[in-house]
């Protein structure tokens, strides 16, 4: 019995150090998220996977240069829960998105807001 309890505690003292640790790649220090940005673009593809699903879309700059920005959103089980599915985005669909974008000035962020042509709007949120 008290073998027992020490694994278990053993077990408890490792979960309760290592938490923040796991936790820790869910972080958005990457991102100036005081800063939101909104662009246009087309969507080049949608890979829906664990951990976090990525929308890849190519925004047409004034002077002719489509710049290939990548946005990371949440996992696919929490945007299930939002009212995504793994259609909800197709490669071609026109799109507002808005995001924060990568502290370094590379054309990557994280979604805030995603709205169609057709004025349909997805959430990254439940």
């Amino acid at each position: 019995m008290k073998k027992r309890f020490n694994v278990s505690l053993w077990v408890v003292s490792l979960l309760v150090a290592l938490g923040p640790v796991a936790r820790a790649h869910h972080g958005n220090s990457a991102y100036d998220e005081s800063k939101p940005v909104t662009l246009k673009g087309i969507v080049t593809e949608f890979n829906w996977a664990n951990p976090h699903a990525q929308i890849y879309f190519d925004v047409k700059q004034s002077n002719g240069h489509v710049e290939h920005w990548g946005c990371e959103t949440l996992s696919p089980g929490r945007l299930i829960r939002a009212g995504w599915n793994k259609d909800s985005v197709k490669a071609g669909d026109q799109i507002t998105i808005t995001l924060v974008a990568a502290k370094n000035g590379a054309p990557v962020g994280f979604l805030q807001k995603l709205v169609f042509a057709d004025g349909k709007q997805l959430l990254p949120t439940e």
